[in-house]
């Protein structure tokens, strides 16, 4: 079990996502034929009271798939970068 995820599983049970198909939160794409699934997904994230802590487990974790804390893949890689410390 990855083991951030494992460290703060409390915020994990009360997401509204558990009362959803997952398929919805894992679109084949955030465009074209996904784009539904990921609105679905974004709009149940939307108002969810946990929804800080999954994007920031999201964030720490580096998952690069799924919605996740209301964001897509491409806007937590986005977000990644902006984080980055400059080298």
């Amino acid at each position: 079990m990855n083991r951030l995820y494992h460290e703060s599983e409390d915020w994990v049970t009360q997401g509204r996502c558990r009362a959803y198909d997952p398929e919805i939160f894992f679109p084949v794409s955030s465009t074209g034929i996904g784009r539904a699934d990921t609105e679905q997904a974004l709009a149940v994230c939307r108002s969810c009271t946990v929804r800080p802590e999954c994007l920031r487990w999201a964030l720490r974790s580096g998952e690069a798939h799924g919605v996740w804390g209301g964001t897509t893949p491409e806007e937590r890689r986005y977000m990644r970068r902006e984080l980055a410390p400059a080298v």
